[in-house]
């Protein structure tokens, strides 16, 4: 199978999502011991839409986040470019569109929020995915940002650290359908920036208010932000 690198090559990741499609959902369960099911409800709340208003969910997978969304009566659309994750998605009701967070196909100004969970990180150039998002955002609408992180408790994010690296792989080999894509994913959040430098990189691209919360522990946290006036 084709296993990213930390280069983040657009078209290797693709073709890796591509991959894990099949079972991605359960995996994303199976690893999060269910607690990705709470962290999309609470991303929910904090992005607070209302009918009538339009929210791209940027790095939609399978559209299980989007389909969620739209139960508020907002237009929400998917997009993703992995074609995998979105043929995996039809059926939710929800319009799907390919696209490169780095080179998102709207016009500038079109949502009144943006969200994307677990895939900013995957995106080879974070500063330049940030400031796509604020482009096609609306002045003073809103960002929702879910990635994983950095544990807040030392002796807890050691623990953690050994379990990405090691217990992980293990488990994705029990349910994936490409396990070894889980050791990409594994570098990838353990190189990931502390909550605090990820906060300036989004304050640096269009983006006020910028604020972060850390849910279990700082294993995943939620950055929120507004769109600059122009």
């Amino acid at each position: 199978m084709t296993r990213a690198s930390l280069d983040k090559l657009p078209s290797d990741v693709a073709s890796m999502f591509d991959q894990v499609a099949p079972r991605y959902d359960l995996t994303n369960t199976v690893l999060s011991f269910a607690q990705d099911r709470k962290w999309r409800a609470i991303t929910a709340d904090v992005l607070d839409l209302r009918p009538g208003e339009r929210c791209l969910d940027l790095a939609a997978g399978t559209a299980v986040s989007t389909a969620e969304l739209a139960h508020s009566g907002a237009e929400v659309i998917a997009c993703d470019f992995s074609l995998g994750m979105l043929r995996e998605g039809r059926g939710r009701g929800v319009p799907l569109v390919a696209g490169d967070a780095m080179h998102l196909p709207f016009p500038d100004a079109t949502f009144d929020a943006v969200t994307i969970s677990f895939g900013l990180r995957n995106v080879a150039d974070t500063a330049a995915g940030l400031s796509e998002m604020a482009r096609v955002t609306k002045p003073g609408g809103r960002l929702v940002v879910l990635e994983f992180s950095h544990p807040t408790w030392a002796p807890f994010r050691t623990v953690y650290t050994e379990y990405l690296m090691k217990a992980l792989p293990r488990v994705a080999r029990a349910v994936s359908s490409a396990p070894d894509a889980y050791v990409y994913l594994a570098e990838s959040i353990r190189a990931w920036p502390t909550q605090e430098r990820l906060a300036r990189t989004v304050a640096d691209t269009g983006w006020n208010a910028v604020r972060w919360r850390n849910l279990t522990g700082g294993i995943v946290t939620l950055h929120h932000a507004l769109r600059a006036a122009r």
